[in-house]
């Protein structure tokens, strides 16, 4: 049943009639995300702002002789999506370049950077990829020998799909100055062969070593790069993302073209930046606080790292892989030593900048609460939202510490499916039971933000939605879900996507539901989501995405 309201916004000096509407979206079913009215059948907007919602009949009263109309057919209005977590011009390069994620073997995965190399001008880098071992039989992690010969004329460094590790070719490694004699670096991993030769594959901040020698990328370059990622949000329904730091790259030269894009009327999403936490005093020594900037470009938050993945086996644990009985994890450079992290904590805090961490294993994610804790001790009781990103792997002890500390829970769904299909190879029954630990989340009291990690995971929300909700892994090994007690609703998972990803960067009052004053950022889809099968979701495609009043994307 659909509960029909209208709230409008009166100008203090109105006539009887009311102002005209620039936009309206009519005959839709409008969940809002507003628990006072969670459903409605009309909107009105009024420049970049929501100034009624309610039945079509009400808000037709707003129209006017120029008001554009769109009739949504009955379809599904929701709030934009926010994700909550994503590296976004990197993620925009991943569209251009070499795709190594759907690769299901090492023969294939050779022939396809052969493949580039030979459409690659000599000495050009041949970078990204997103590469999985795990999708290959045997799951052996890649070696330089299985590209060199066809890549002789090109230094190569493919990452890993998480992130955290890198193979380089020969001719990588001669540039960077890798030898069997180099040792490895505090938070890094070179992997080895018996020999002790390096076999290409570098692990966090080993990579380190080839990052510092790759041609940074040209303002021009970046700017296209952003362009790339705006266009694809857009065409998802994503209206605003968290860019996160990803250690490798200079978040101020992405905010740069962030700020010329904005200037140019470029920007089809709101963005808000966290740099490096190392780098805290860049934002504080000029004032900038959290939230602080347009209702488009955002600063005042900071990113530091705890650990790595689990995928790479860097993400840091109590106890040792079940399947690398030796292996614990690494704990990340920035944590080395951990009075250093304090340090930068407790002063970003002061500075009234909000912490974002990286933590995925669960002695990572302990370490990073017990170093939240002290913040608090250190600066007093506020309104920090301080976030932990990722969240993976809790210990069963560490549930009421998150809640106590009002720890956001920043988290990507999709990965949960993603990475069900291997990780309690990984990690064991019993700790991959506090694996994507959703709903525990929920009841404990703690918030949660969705978001993708792209280009880590794929940027499409409704994807996420659809892991929250069933947790079947992409293997098809779980069609009743990985875990299932730890689903969510299709509301839950929205309203994380929405309301809870805005309140992570403290723009609730702005953002996250279709609420008259707030800003009229919308996404329309070809199905109802809350009625359809759950397996379905994921077939959703989206019909419109609006930001700020304006159609920024239509399906053709």
């Amino acid at each position: 049943m659909i509960v029909l309201f209208s709230i409008l916004l009166v100008p203090t000096a109105r006539s009887e009639s009311k102002p005209a509407a620039d936009l309206i979206i009519t005959n839709a079913r409008v969940w809002t995300v507003d628990q006072a009215h969670p459903t409605a059948e009309a909107v009105a907007v009024i420049g970049e702002r929501i100034v009624a919602v309610g039945s079509s009949k009400e808000i037709d009263a707003w129209r006017g002789p120029k008001t554009r109309v769109i009739d949504a057919g009955r379809k599904l209005l929701l709030p934009g999506f926010n994700d909550a977590h994503v590296h976004f011009v990197e993620g925009g390069a991943q569209l251009d370049s070499i795709q190594l994620n759907d690769v299901t073997s090492a023969r294939e995965f050779a022939r396809r950077v052969a493949e580039r190399a030979k459409n690659t001008p000599k000495g050009q880098w041949i970078l990204n990829g997103g590469w999985d071992e795990t999708k290959w039989s045997p799951p052996l992690l890649p070696t330089k020998e299985m590209i060199d010969a066809e890549t002789v004329d090109n230094p190569v460094f493919l990452d890993r799909y998480d992130g955290h590790m890198g193979l380089a070719n020969s001719t990588a490694l001669r540039i960077a100055g890798i030898t069997a004699q180099t040792p490895d670096p505090p938070g890094g991993l070179i992997v080895r062969d018996e020999h002790g030769n390096p076999t290409g594959a570098l692990k966090d901040a080993a990579k380190d070593f080839v990052i510092k020698v790759i041609p940074p990328l040209s303002h021009d370059q970046r700017l296209q790069q952003a362009r790339r990622a705006l266009a694809y949000a857009a065409s998802l329904g994503v209206t605003s993302v968290q860019e996160m730091n990803d250690e490798e790259t200079d978040s101020f030269a992405n905010f740069e073209v962030y700020a010329e894009l904005l200037e140019r009327n470029e920007l089809t999403a709101r963005i808000y930046a966290a740099p490096a936490i190392w780098d805290w005093d860049s934002q504080a020594k000029v004032g900038i606080r959290h939230g602080f900037g347009s209702p488009y470009l955002r600063l005042g938050a900071v990113k530091g790292f705890a650990d790595g993945s689990l995928g790479s086996r860097t993400a840091y644990f109590f106890q040792a892989y079940s399947d690398s009985p030796n292996d614990f994890g690494l704990l990340h450079k920035e944590m080395q030593p951990l009075s250093q992290m304090q340090d930068w904590m407790i002063h970003a805090d002061a500075a009234g900048l909000q912490i974002c961490t990286h933590a995925i294993g669960d002695r990572a994610i302990s370490t990073v609460l017990d170093l939240y804790t002290e913040v608090v001790k250190a600066n007093g009781t506020s309104d920090r939202r301080l976030r932990i990103e990722h969240a993976q792997h809790m210990a069963a002890k560490d549930f009421g510490r998150f809640a106590q500390l009002n720890v956001i829970a920043s988290v990507q769904p999709y990965q949960a499916i993603d990475d069900g299909r291997w990780a309690e190879v990984r990690i064991g029954h019993d700790r991959a039971s506090r694996t994507y630990p959703f709903r525990t989340f929920l009841n404990d009291g703690v918030r949660l933000a969705f978001g993708t990690d792209w280009a880590v995971a794929p940027l499409n929300p409704l994807l996420g939605i659809y892991a929250a909700v069933t947790r079947s892994t992409l293997d098809g090994k779980y069609p009743g879900g990985w875990f299932p007690e730890q689903k969510l609703t299709v509301a839950e998972a929205v309203e994380a996507y929405t309301m809870g990803s805005a309140f992570a960067e403290f723009q609730e009052k702005e953002k996250g539901s279709i609420t008259a004053g707030k800003l009229a950022d919308m996404v329309l889809l070809s199905d109802d989501i809350f009625s359809i099968e759950p397996n379905k979701i994921k077939d959703a495609k989206v019909i419109k995405t609006i930001v700020g009043g304006k159609i920024v994307w239509y399906s053709p």
